[in-house]
C-alpha cells in the first residue's frame, strides 16, 4: 500500500491541497465564506443548475436509447454479434474532444445535417445530449447487457407458464433483477456527463458552462482562484456521493443475483417482432454511433484526397499554432501514454494486490482513496502540477515526465477495477500449496498468482493506454507548446478560425479515433470475461 499511498499524496493530494488552499486562504486564513459568496452569484447557480440538468437529461437519454440495445446484445445471437459489440464500444475510449470533434462534423457549420438541410445544432443543448448518448451508449449496453445475459431466462417462463403476461412477467421476475445494474450505469453516465469537459467546450459555445468548464474558465481565462477552489470542492463532494451511490448498487447487484453461462441464453431472433426490434437497434447504432465516426472521417479528407493529412507534417502551415509539426503529436502521444500506462500498472497492480490481502476500515479507505481521482476536476490537477512542482525536490514543471504522471493518475482507478475481481477469484491454497513446496512469496507470485491474472493485466493495460492517450483536462495545461499531445492538438486548431486548421482538427481526430479503435480491438480478444461487463 505505500507505494500507491506515496503516489497519490505528491502528485494528487498536494497539487489539489495547494490550488484549494491558494484560493481559500487570505493571510493566512481560510476564507469558508467564499463558498457562500461564489455560490450566490447568478452566474455560478446557472452553472451549477445546469451541469445537473443536462447530466439527468443526458442520463434519461442514453437509458431510453441503449436498453433496447442491451436486450439485444445480452438475447439474441446474430452474425457479426461481437464485431458490432466491438464497434458500439469505439466511442466509449474516445476522448471526448474526438467525440466533440465528430458531433461538430455532423451538426456544426458546414456538416452534414447543415449541408442537407440547412440546419445546424452546435451550441444548443441537443449538441451536448445526442453527444453525450453517443459517449455513453456502452456504458449501458455492457453492464446491463452483461448482467442480463447471464439471467436464467427460465425464471421469466416460469412466471409465463403460471399465467402472466409477457409484460408482467418481465416486469415482476428480470425488472427486479436488472434494477441494480441499471441502477448502476445509471450513475455511471451521469457522473461521465456530470463531469462533461471537452463534449461541451467544443458544442456547447459560450453560452453552456458545466462545473469541469467553469474551473477551467476561471483558472485559466479569469485566474480567479478562489471561485475554482469553490466550485471544486463542491464537484469534489457531489462526484463523492455519485461514488458511494455506486458502490452501494454494485455491492447489491453482486450479493442479490445467481448467475448464468451467457452462452445458453442468447438465441437468433424469432417472430416479426424481434426481427424489427433488432433491425430497429441496428438503425439507432448506424445512425448515433457510425453516422458521426463515419462524417469526421469524410471531412477529414475534405473532397481533396489527404490534403490535410500532409498538411499536419509541414510545421510552416502551422507556425500560428504549434512550434512543430501537428503529426508529432502522434508520437507524443504514444510515448506519454505508453509511460502512463507502465505507471498506472505499478500503483494499480500494488494497491490491487494490497487489497485482495487485507480487510477493515483501512482497506475500504485505501480503496475509496484510489477513486479520488474521478472526483476531482483534471483541471484542478494540471494547474496544481504547475504551481506546485515547480522547485526541488520535485522540480518537474519544465519535465516531460508530468504529462504521463498525470494520464496515470486517471489510469489507476481502470487498472485497479480490472485487476481486482481477477485477483480475488485465486484460490488462496495455490499459493499456500506453492509455500509449503519451497517457493518465496515473490516466486509464488511469479509462478500462481501471474499466469492466472496475466490476460487482466493486458486488458488492464489496453484500458489505462486508452485513458491516458485521450487525457485532456490535465494535459492541456502542462503540454508543452513544442511537445502537445493529440487531444490538446486538436483543441488548438479547432480555437482557431480558417478551413485548413478546420480540416487539420478533423484529420488528427480521425487518426486519435483509429489509434483508440485497435485498442479496442485488441481488448475484445483478450477479455477474461467473455459475458461483456466492464
Amino acid at each position: 500500500m505505500a507505494v500507491p499511498v506515496a503516489f497519490f499524496a505528491v502528485f494528487f493530494a498536494y497539487p489539489v491541497a495547494a490550488i484549494v488552499g491558494r484560493g481559500l486562504k487570505a493571510d493566512g486564513v481560510w476564507q469558508f465564506g467564499r463558498f457562500g459568496e461564489v455560490l450566490a452569484r447568478p452566474e455560478i447557480r446557472d452553472v451549477l443548475w445546469f451541469t445537473l440538468w443536462q447530466a439527468l437529461a443526458s442520463t434519461a437519454l442514453t437509458l431510453l436509447v441503449a436498453l433496447p440495445g442491451a436486450y439485444v446484445f445480452a438475447r439474441f445471437d446474430f452474425p457479426g454479434k461481437q464485431v458490432l459489440r466491438a464497434v458500439v464500444t469505439v466511442p466509449f475510449v474516445l476522448p471526448t474532444v474526438v467525440v466533440g470533434t465528430a458531433f461538430l462534423a455532423l451538426l456544426g457549420r458546414g456538416g452534414l445535417l447543415d449541408e442537407v438541410w440547412g440546419v445546424r445544432l452546435d451550441t444548443t443543448v441537443w449538441a451536448i445530449l445526442l453527444a453525450h448518448v453517443f459517449f455513453n451508449y456502452a456504458v449501458v449496453v455492457r453492464t446491463v447487457g452483461g448482467l442480463w445475459a447471464q439471467l436464467d431466462p427460465r425464471q421469466e417462463e416460469a412466471a409465463r407458464v403460471l399465467g402472466a403476461g409477457r409484460f408482467t412477467a418481465w416486469r415482476r421476475v428480470t425488472l427486479p433483477a436488472l434494477a441494480p445494474a441499471v441502477a448502476a450505469a445509471a450513475l455511471m453516465v451521469f457522473l461521465f456527463t456530470f463531469t462533461s469537459f471537452g463534449v461541451v467546450q467544443i458544442l456547447g459555445g459560450p453560452g453552456f458552462s458545466t462545473l469541469e468548464v467553469e474551473i477551467y474558465r476561471q483558472t485559466a481565462h479569469l485566474l480567479a482562484l478562489p471561485t475554482a477552489a469553490v466550485l471544486t470542492l463542491t464537484q469534489f463532494a457531489a462526484v463523492g456521493a455519485i461514488l458511494a451511490l455506486h458502490a452501494w448498487t454494485v455491492r447489491r447487484r453482486e450479493r442479490a443475483l445467481k448467475l448464468v453461462d451467457p452462452a445458453h441464453t442468447a438465441r437468433r431472433p424469432r417472430g416479426a417482432g424481434q426481427w424489427a426490434l433488432l433491425a430497429g437497434v441496428l438503425l439507432s447504432v448506424t445512425l448515433l454511433i457510425l453516422l458521426p465516426l463515419a462524417v469526421l472521417v469524410e471531412r477529414s479528407l475534405g473532397g481533396s484526397g489527404f490534403a490535410y493529412y500532409r498538411a499536419l507534417t509541414s510545421a510552416d502551415a502551422n507556425s500560428g499554432t504549434f512550434l512543430v509539426a501537428p503529426i508529432e503529436a502522434v508520437g507524443n502521444s504514444l510515448r506519454y501514454a505508453l509511460v502512463a500506462t507502465l505507471i498506472a500498472l505499478v500503483v494499480g497492480g500494488l494497491a490491487a494486490a494490497a487489497l485482495t490481502r487485507r480487510a477493515g476500515r483501512l482497506v475500504r479507505g485505501f480503496d475509496a482513496l484510489l477513486m479520488l481521482p474521478l472526483g476531482v476536476s483534471a483541471v484542478t490537477v494540471g494547474f496544481g502540477f504547475l504551481i506546485t512542482l515547480d522547485e526541488p525536490p520535485l522540480d518537474l514543471r519544465t519535465s516531460w515526465i508530468l504529462v504521463p504522471l498525470a494520464q496515470a493518475l486517471v489510469g489507476v482507478p481502470f487498472v485497479v477495477r480490472t485487476m481486482l475481481p481477477v485477483l480475488r477469484a485465486v484460490d488462496v491454497r495455490l499459493r499456500e500449496a506453492a509455500a509449503v513446496l519451497g517457493a518465496s512469496p515473490l516466486r509464488a507470485w511469479r509462478e500462481v498468482d501471474f499466469p492466472l491474472v496475466r490476460r487482466a493485466v493486458l486488458v488492464a493495460a489496453g484500458f489505462a493506454f486508452a485513458v491516458s492517450l485521450g487525457e485532456f483536462g490535465a494535459t492541456v495545461f502542462i503540454a508543452r507548446p513544442d511537445n502537445p499531445t493529440l487531444p490538446v492538438a486538436v483543441a488548438r486548431l479547432l480555437g482557431r478560425s480558417g478551413e485548413l486548421n478546420y480540416g487539420q482538427a478533423m484529420a488528427l481526430s480521425t487518426v486519435l479515433m483509429l489509434v483508440c479503435a485497435v485498442s479496442l480491438l485488441l481488448l475484445e480478444r483478450i477479455r477474461t470475461d467473455r459475458s461483456g461487463e466492464f
